[in-house]
Formats: C-alpha cells, structure tokens, sequence
C-alpha cells in the first residue's frame, strides 16, 4: 500500500509511523521546509493527569504506552517518565487534588496525593510555600522542538518514506490523490490530511465546514535553571482547565486571579534536556487573534514559578504564541472525517495533540485496514 499524509506535525508525522511500521510506502507532504506549528510549540507533554474519563483517558493511555515504546527505538526523541505533581496550597486546591486521587481511574493514571516533604523528595526543586502535591506517575515527557525530526531520521531509514517539504497540497485529484502548489500530482491508495490549524482552503473545499475551532497560545522558556526539575510540575489552576477534576467548589469558593482569569491560564512547566524550563500557557477562543504576545500572563507565570520554586526564576530566552485546532464539542478526542473514498481528514485534538498522537494514527490506521 502507498500512503500519502499532508501535514508533517506530530499527528501527521504519527500516521507515517504506523503506515510505514506496517509495511507500507508513504509520501510525506509538508508546505513549510519543516512543521512550525503547535507541533513544535508546546511542552512535549505526554499528559495523561488531566484527561476526561472514558474514551479520553484511554485514548491517552494507550498513547503513552507506544510513546515509551517509539522512545525505546528513537532516543532522539528525549522521552522520560518524569511524572508531575501540582502543588496545592489551600484547603479547597487539596479536597480537588483527593478527589482525584480517590478516584476510580486513579489507578490507571498512576495519583497518589503526597505531602510537601515527599513532594520535595520526588522534585527537590521545589522549595516553595505548598501543604501537599498531587502526584501522577503515568505523565512523561519528550522534546517537542526535535521529536518530529527524531521521528523522520527513523522513518528515511526504512527505505518506504519520502519527505517532500516546502509543497502546499492545493487539490484532491479523484479518490486517493492530492496536486500540490508545484503542479505535482502524488496518488496512492490511501490519503490523510493532518492539516492542523489549518482550516480553510484545501480543508473548507474538500470538508466543509468542521466543528473544530483554533484557540491560540503564549509560552516561554527560560535558560537553564541549573539543577534538576525532576517531574513536569502544574499548579491548581491546571484543576480549572482539565476536565479530569471536579473543580466546582474550587471555582465557588477560590476566585482565580484576575489576570489568570483573563487569559484563562494555568501553570504547566517542564524541564528541557538543556536544563531550560518550558513555562506557560494562555487560551485565547475568540477571533480575530491579537498579532502580539502581552506580558501580564508572563509575569503572572513568573510570580507562581518562583513561589514553587521557592527562588528566581532564570532569564527568560524565548516567548512566542501559537494555534491549535481543537473539536469544539470537547468530549471527542479528534475530529476525523472520510471528505472521499480513500481521503480521510484528521484534526482538532487540541491541547491532546502531542500526548494522544500516537494513539489517534494507530485508530487511523485499524479504521483503514492499513
């Protein structure tokens, strides 16, 4: 079988792996000369703590077990089982983070609610001001910035993958073909468009309109902080953003900040193989996007670093925004549509995508008979 994939982000480069893993050819298609998009602007989390229950939950599961796997083969990648653990301060952050840990899938997503000292044993970095942490042991971590390139050496090496970059895909010739911007026809027996935030042209002509929205971004990374941060770290606002805790009386009795409140914010941190630490986010929905990043969300992020960490927080080298398309009805994990026979779109994972790819390809491919 000849596979054609447009789209060389973390979810269409995910849909090479399993294509070429099962024997197949595949023609990668990309219209920049590499992926720039939220693939590459996010923390390389493999977030399994905050995912809805059900289907969610599983789809993140089984992620992280190919994810572990892929690493195994693919060191380049820079996974870790680091876990996470989201310090809590006050009484209601820690009833959010027991009924977590009480809960029926705790279990599988590796909680255990811990004190501050054992807290500072699993992260001696954080010398901060908290009573207990919510510990997940399932989260793990890779370099978003490198894992497609890491992942695209070991597919060049197969002998069944060819990476066309710098090829907008403008058309859908027949049933299993796309024409690109340089007059190029590529026809195979398959086609999966992992379009990412790319939602109009190609993608409105061959689909329609989708029930997936863009929601944009702000993050930074600091220079290295010089020791380790052992466990990816979240703080309670994580509690109002993931469907995977209550958060109710947390919302009732605990006002979020109003500049987190603005720009709908949560503390999510990771280290990076440099030492650096990956610190965010926002959630920006309505459109039109602002063009520019603002710095309340930076120095908010700042303030609740530091007082984790319990020291300053290193110099901050880089700030950027980023889109992600995301299903607007958040119990679907992904929208994915057959637009023709042999042509499937695949998008809108949001926030999942890098955590669940691996899994939403391996779906793709079972549902085609790859």
């Amino acid at each position: 079988m000849r596979v054609i994939v447009v789209g060389a982000g973390v979810v269409g480069t995910m849909h090479a792996w399993h294509a070429v893993e099962r024997g197949h050819e595949v023609v990668h298609i990309e219209r920049e000369a590499e992926a720039r998009g939220a693939s590459l602007r996010n923390f390389g989390q493999i977030w399994v703590s905050g995912r809805a229950a059900g289907e969610e939950l599983a789809t993140a599961l089984r992620a992280r077990e190919l994810w572990e796997g892929i690493g195994v083969r693919v060191p380049g990648l820079g996974f870790r089982a680091n876990g996470s653990l989201t310090p809590v301060r006050t009484a209601l952050e820690r009833a959010v983070a027991e009924a977590a840990a009480t809960g029926p899938d705790a279990a599988a997503r590796g909680f255990r609610l811990v004190g501050a000292d054992e807290a500072r044993v699993l992260n001696p970095a954080l010398r901060g001001d908290f009573t207990a942490a919510l510990w997940c042991e399932r989260d793990a971590a890779v370099e978003p910035r490198t894992a497609q390139l890491a992942l695209r050496e070991a597919l060049l090496a197969s002998g069944r993958y060819t990476f066309l970059p710098g090829r907008e895909v403008r058309d859908v010739v027949g049933e299993n073909g796309v024409r690109d911007d340089h007059g190029d026809t590529h026809t195979g027996d398959a086609v999966v468009l992992c379009t990412g935030a790319w939602l109009g042209g190609l993608v409105r002509e061959v689909a329609g309109p989708v029930p997936v929205r863009r929601v944009r971004l702000q993050m930074m990374q600091t220079a290295p902080l010089g020791e380790p941060l052992t466990t990816s770290v979240a703080d309670a606002d994580s509690f109002r953003y993931y469907p995977a805790y209550d958060s109710r009386r947390l919302d009732e009795g605990q006002p979020q900040e109003p500049v987190a409140a603005a720009h709908r914010m949560q503390l999510l941190m990771v280290q990076r193989l440099d030492g650096g630490l990956t610190i965010g986010d926002t959630h920006e929905y309505e459109h039109p996007f602002a063009f520019d990043t603002v710095e309340d969300p930076y120095e908010h992020l700042t303030r609740v670093v530091e007082g984790l960490l319990g020291r300053p927080l290193p110099p901050v080298r880089r700030r950027w925004a980023g889109v992600y398309a995301q299903c607007t009805d958040p119990s679907r994990v992904v929208h994915r549509q057959r637009v023709r026979d042999g042509v499937v779109l695949v998008t809108g994972p949001g926030g999942r995508g890098m955590t669940c790819a691996p899994a939403i390809a391996e779906t793709t491919a079972n549902e085609l008979n790859w």
